[in-house]
């Protein structure tokens, strides 16, 4: 039974990694929101933008911008400090097998989101801007955007991928937990694939060619989430056996 006394060390632990994690968080926002108009001048001469004139219908439409794109910033910068802490404050109570594994979340989970934001920024939203545009081409609309509206459809198309792109980390973690396993995540393959099969279409342009580029880095995902799960347990299996 844990003492009075590791319980208070382990709260007092717990203080000092949170503390971290929003000292990090509010220094990141600020640098954030010191380069969001640089930042915001790299969007707008990309492909996706650069055609499109930004308009703001409300004064106060720019702060709100830079602040969104302030906290994007600082949630890319917190998200693998966060998992550090995380890692350090579990540490002594993991075995050494388990403590080696688990300090691969931090870049993997790091890398994983960056492709996400990259995904969706590069791929699919230019596939929607365009898709959009047609349309409203094709019924001789004027096409005035908001530039509010415009970055709220970009996080919108960004912050799902983002999470979406999680999907390995969240698998290993997991299985590392013994909630879920290989063989589980094959028997509900189908379920899942349909699952995503309708999230990718609700984050994509409703074009069929959009909805399978969209799907199928979904599904492969998934696919790769089927693997580490199995690469886990495998491996955990061997180190049982030369115990």
């Amino acid at each position: 039974m844990e003492s009075p006394i590791d319980s208070l060390e382990h709260l007092t632990e717990l203080r000092k990694r949170i503390i971290i994690v929003l000292v990090i968080f509010v220094l990141s926002l600020a640098v954030g929101f010191y380069l969001s108009p640089k930042i915001l001048l790299i969007i707008k001469e990309q492909p996706a933008a650069v055609n499109i004139v930004w308009n703001v219908f409300s004064l106060t439409d720019g702060i709100f911008l830079y602040l969104k794109c302030a906290l994007i910033i600082a949630l890319l910068v917190t998200l693998p400090v966060m998992l550090l802490q995380i890692w350090i404050f579990v540490r002594p109570g993991l075995t050494e097998f388990e403590a080696k594994g688990l300090v691969w979340f931090v870049p993997m989970s790091f890398g994983l989101v960056l492709m996400g934001v990259s995904f969706g920024y590069f791929v699919v939203f230019p596939m929607m801007v365009k898709f959009m545009s047609t349309i409203n081409e094709s019924i001789g609309a004027v096409e005035t955007y908001g530039i509010d509206r415009f970055f709220s459809l970009l996080f919108n198309v960004l912050l799902p991928l983002s999470i979406a792109f999680q999907m390995p980390v969240v698998t290993l973690f997991l299985t590392k937990l013994g909630i879920i396993n290989p063989l589980r995540l094959k028997k509900f393959r189908k379920k899942t694939y349909f699952i995503l099969v309708i999230a990718g279409t609700m984050i994509s342009p409703p074009d069929y060619i959009s909805h399978i580029l969209v799907t199928i880095p979904l599904i492969l995902l998934y696919e790769v989430s089927i693997f580490f799960s199995g690469w886990y347990l495998r491996k955990k299996a061997k180190l049982a056996l030369q115990a």
